[in-house]
């Protein structure tokens, strides 16, 4: 099975806006449901778990239905972690509830039930461009390795400053790289990985893939996608409104 979880639960502070921004609506949709229907859409996932408050499930339910995207792979909802990967953990976890898999430790979760083939894609809402491309690159470079994740090629010449008032250091811009989402991993070696970090180890983490990494895994990367940006300042917002605007 190949499964995705779609991180919906972040409040958005970065953003001037009443209400987070992956619920704001454009085009008739709201940011998570546009994200939906893009996973939903890909032939390799099976199952799509999404993270989110409780407050906001039933819209998130009600718009899949009222757009008629595909229902049939939403599995459920977990609940946000006090972080992005704590929120990662959390969805793993319920789908690991949903499948009802034997062999429980004290924790009443154990991954045992998993085929090794099993997989789990991590995406966020607030990325609403992904494309079907980038999503089946994905899966096509995954087999070999234990990990994949999309990357951009830094443009700009990159310093360091100790004390942030002058440059130090100057880094080697063809070996520096931005990762994106989504990042596609094995289940059970993914699931373990975040275990060993609990309980406070997991706040300190923020990329999907760096717990394989902090664990030397073999973690491919691909040509990622200017255009699946993440909304996370005003301007990106501005410029994913006007995206629709321009239609």
């Amino acid at each position: 099975m190949n499964y995705a979880l779609l991180l919906s639960g972040g409040t958005g502070n970065r953003i001037n806006s009443d209400i987070p921004k992956q619920y704001i609506k454009a085009g008739g949709m709201m940011m998570v449901s546009r994200t939906f229907a893009a996973l939903s859409a890909c032939a390799y996932i099976d199952a799509v778990l999404i993270v989110a408050d409780k407050k906001w499930r039933d819209g998130i339910l009600g718009e899949i239905e009222s757009l008629k995207l595909d229902k049939a792979k939403l599995i459920g909802f977990s609940d946000p972690g006090r972080n992005r990967q704590e929120s990662v953990y959390n969805g793993m976890t319920e789908i690991l509830r949903e499948r009802g898999t034997s062999g429980r430790d004290s924790s009443g979760i154990d991954p045992s039930g998993l085929d090794p083939e099993d997989t789990i894609l991590i995406h966020d809402a607030a990325r609403p461009f992904i494309t079907t491309a980038l999503l089946d690159a994905c899966y096509r470079a995954l087999p070999g390795h234990d990990g994949v994740m999309p990357v951009l090629r830094m443009k700009d010449t990159v310093y360091i400053s100790y004390n942030g008032k002058r440059a130090e250091e100057l880094l080697d811009r063809d070996a520096l790289f931005a990762g994106q989402a989504p990042e596609l991993f094995y289940f059970k070696t993914y699931f373990e990985a975040n275990k060993k970090l609990l309980p406070d180890d997991i706040l300190f983490i923020n990329g999907a893939s760096e717990p394989m990494v902090r664990l030397n895994k073999d973690i491919a990367l691909i040509p990622g996608d200017e255009g699946n940006f993440k909304v996370t300042t005003d301007a990106d917002l501005k410029k994913y409104m006007e995206w629709f605007i321009s239609l």
